[in-house]
């Protein structure tokens, strides 16, 4: 989760528009999963087509993900970002039980409303022309898109390897924004190149695959729960390296999505022991 949440810094730093950040920094993960896999002399190959077709989904999705996460960040704030993004454990925990046929919880209903009680104080003016309004509801569409994505994968995990995972996903994304490259502007591209490799190494290689690794032992809604610690070090992250302080409205609204995502917890830990 620490290495995970650098995406925000980084995200806001890169001056490069979004769908061009994504796609690069997906071509230079690709070449490196691909690398490392063939050193380890790890098969890439999928058992099935059906397996093939929902891996290539998650892709999709996470194309989706990533390209509204980084519009939120370049339209708001490290906090606003990040905490909008967060209603994700809670999108999960209606989600998972329609998806993967696992039961339903009451508990998940007060914690929604919790949830979008927090929301409201990040964005208390609704007004298509603020900023910050369009960023939280893009937060919010890529935390639909994210749980989506999880939840398809939570089956696989158990399968594969999951940096193999990874690959087919990166590099799904990387196809998705070819026409991305066409439009990128290769001296600003070449001027961002350390922030793009650390994005590249650290955040998508190292952070996701451990945080799809740890699907082998918590459900979706779990792990995504135990991730509730992500705004936090991201907001840490923005303060430290962008001296973005986050308001009181904003400090009130994301206690209120980080109290639901830790409420959830503990109950999925009470009920685990």
């Amino acid at each position: 989760m620490l290495i995970i949440s650098t995406s925000g810094v980084l995200g806001r730093y890169i001056s490069l528009s979004p769908p061009v950040t994504i796609f690069f920094r997906t071509l230079v993960a690709s070449v490196l999963f691909f690398v490392f896999l063939k050193l380890r002399k790890q098969s890439l190959k999928l058992e099935n087509w059906a397996d093939v077709g929902k891996v290539l989904l998650a892709g999709v999705f996470l194309c989706l993900h990533w390209v509204t996460y980084f519009y939120s960040l370049r339209l708001s704030n490290v906090a606003i970002g990040l905490l909008s993004l967060f209603t994700y454990p809670v999108i999960t925990a209606f989600l998972e039980p329609i998806i993967l046929k696992t039961g339903f919880r009451k508990l998940h209903l007060a914690l929604g409303v919790l949830v979008l009680t927090g929301v409201y104080f990040l964005t208390p003016d609704i007004d298509f022309e603020n900023s910050y309004f369009i960023a939280v509801l893009f937060g919010m569409v890529s935390a639909v898109f994210y749980s989506l994505r999880n939840i398809i994968m939570k089956p696989k995990i158990q399968k594969y390897n999951g940096s193999v995972l990874m690959l087919y996903q990166i590099a799904t994304v990387c196809v998705c924004l070819i026409p991305a490259a066409f439009i990128a502007d290769l001296p600003q591209v070449i001027g961002q190149w350390k922030p793009l490799l650390v994005l590249a190494i650290l955040t998508t290689c190292i952070g996701h695959t451990l945080f799809l690794m740890s699907f082998r032992n918590f459900s979706i809604t779990t792990a995504s729960i135990m991730s509730s610690i992500q705004p936090v070090y991201g907001i840490l992250l923005g303060i430290l390296f962008l001296e973005e302080i986050p308001g009181t409205e904003t400090i009130i609204g994301g206690t209120l999505i980080i109290s639901a995502v830790v409420i959830e917890s503990l109950f999925s830990f009470k009920r685990a022991a």
